[in-house]
Order: C-alpha cells, then structure tokens, then sequence
C-alpha cells in the first residue's frame, strides 16, 4: 500500500488526503517517523486547516522524538481545529499536548 501511494505523489491525486495517507501508513507499519512527519508536512502545505493531518504530524514526530516540533504541530493543529469547529480533534491534540508537557527530558 504505502509503493502504492508514493507513486501516486506528483500525479494528478496528489494532495493533502494522498499525503495524510501515506503519513498515516508509515507510521502504522513502524516505518521512519520521520518518513511519516515529511509526508505530514506536506499534507499541511496542501491544506493548512487539515486538523486531522495536525494531530498526526505531532503523533509521527513525538515518535521520532522531536518533541518541540510535536509540540508545536498540535499547538497550530488546536488553533486550526478550533477555527473549524472541529471540537474532538481539538480536545484530542489538547490531551496529547498536556501529556507532552508533562514528559520528563
């Protein structure tokens, strides 16, 4: 599946639901978070108010132990879902943020 979506990028369903995809595929079968949180990013490029794509990416880079950067996607993801009414999201990022907070470095 995930040969599948990446020969998709570049073509005409290129997007940021192809994009999410292939993030949530990586990080579902264990691959590079970082795979993951570089086809994340690129979701967000495509739609910025993608609140599910936010919540992800903080997901894939909290995995690879970027824990500012995870921090950081869920703070811009409560914004987005909070501008879109998308309250669940919203409460999800919040929890995964307040849990991060509290993480020992």
């Amino acid at each position: 599946m995930i040969e599948r979506l990446r020969a998709q990028i570049g073509g005409p369903h290129d997007g940021a639901l192809l994009r999410y995809s292939l993030g949530n595929a990586l990080l579902a079968a264990g691959d590079a978070a970082a795979a993951a949180a570089e086809a994340l990013r690129a979701a967000v490029g495509f739609d910025p108010a993608y609140s599910a794509a936010w919540k992800l990416l903080g997901r894939a880079l909290e995995a690879g132990a970027d824990f500012d950067g995870a921090r950081e996607a869920w703070r811009r993801g409560i914004e987005v879902a909070a501008a879109r009414g998308d309250v669940q999201a919203g409460k999800e990022m919040a929890v995964f943020l307040r849990r991060l907070e509290r993480r020992p470095d």
